[in-house]
């Protein structure tokens, strides 16, 4: 379990220090922040939900850092909403969104948010409020926003000698509760088995309302599974994919795939029907990132700036000599709304 303590071990420290970071430079510019607007000029949320939009973390060096905004599909480097809502990491689909956050205190707390998307021109309203067990990482929700899924660094378990693990739960939004995906029936390579190292994360739904797919890490091996709400099952159909996420036809799965350390990833993509693997190289940098897809044949995700807390929504098409763009400055989490 070396390489996925120090994997996730690894995410911690950038996250926390990437906190740091910007606390810091944020009580250093604090006179200055209203002199320093975000790369794009603002609209409001109602003129962006007339269409099909992306939604995001707003990552600029301002007052709103870390609040949810979101900019319209057809000009994502244009005018962007932004909102009261503030997260460390958040998801949309049209009717629901989910925000995860941590309250800061003597003792932090963590939560998952869930809201519904209003008629544009009103404000989103919350419908559920949950505790989470620990740091949040991963959050995605269902095509049509009745499931919702979260995922959480967390420490303590008893074959970790230090570092962390993860808990990942699948609720209704609003309602119950799925639990703890580590106690679904695994099925690994054919075998039914139940190690006690197992970790699961980087949750994608398909549109049935009942089947998901999944990382599940088990003996020092990472495997794409998919799930089963209804038989509480998870069995593994490949190997070497973390943080999976479905195209919109459901025919490819998009994951950063690891290096041999356990902490450098490339985006590639899967193809479900053949099993074929296409690495996107024109990515040179590591994306520790759950992928997003813009459409059937491009790739979305977050990019911190070197040295800085401000990060990029990155688009990739899915050819092997893509060249990657920025889409939205200032931003990362990204949600696509058709």
């Amino acid at each position: 379990m070396t390489w996925r303590t120090t994997a996730f071990g690894g995410v911690v420290v950038l996250v926390t220090a990437g906190m740091t970071a910007y606390a810091l430079s944020a009580i250093a510019e604090n006179d200055r922040r209203t002199s320093t607007a975000t790369a794009a000029t603002t609209t409001t949320l109602a003129q962006v939900e007339k269409g099909p939009r992306i939604v995001f973390r707003h990552t600029g060096r301002d007052a709103e850092y870390g609040h949810v905004g979101a900019v319209a599909l057809a000009d994502p480097g244009g005018p962007r909403a932004l909102t009261d809502l503030s997260c460390d990491r958040v998801y949309a689909q049209d009717r629901s969104v989910s925000c995860l956050r941590t309250e800061r205190g003597v003792v932090s707390r963590y939560r998952a948010t869930d809201l519904a998307i209003s008629p544009p021109g009103q404000a989103w309203r919350e419908v559920d409020e949950t505790d989470l067990p620990g740091l949040p990482s991963r959050t995605r929700l269902s095509p049509d926003g009745r499931l919702v899924s979260t995922t959480v660094f967390v420490n303590g378990d008893s074959y970790l000698a230090s570092g962390f693990s993860t808990r990942t739960a699948v609720r209704r939004v609003g309602g119950a509760s799925y639990g703890d995906l580590e106690r679904f029936k695994l099925v690994v390579d054919g075998r039914r088995v139940a190690p006690v190292d197992r970790n699961i994360w980087g949750i994608t739904f398909a549109d049935d309302g009942r089947t998901f797919y999944a990382t599940v890490a088990t003996g020092g091996r990472t495997y794409l599974a998919r799930g089963d709400l209804a038989e509480r099952s998870l069995t593994t159909v490949a190997d070497h994919v973390e943080c999976p996420s479905l195209s919109p036809d459901g025919t490819r799965i998009a994951f950063k795939e690891a290096d041999e350390s356990g902490t450098r990833w490339t985006p590639a993509v899967l193809d479900l029907a053949t099993g074929r693997r296409t690495v996107l190289t024109g990515e040179a940098r590591s994306i520790d990132d759950q992928i997003e897809w813009l459409d059937n044949d491009t790739v979305l995700y977050g990019l911190a700036r070197q040295g800085e807390p401000v990060s990029d929504v990155w688009a990739l098409d899915t050819s092997t000599t893509a060249t990657p763009r920025v889409l939205v400055p200032e931003a990362s989490s990204p949600a696509v709304l058709r």
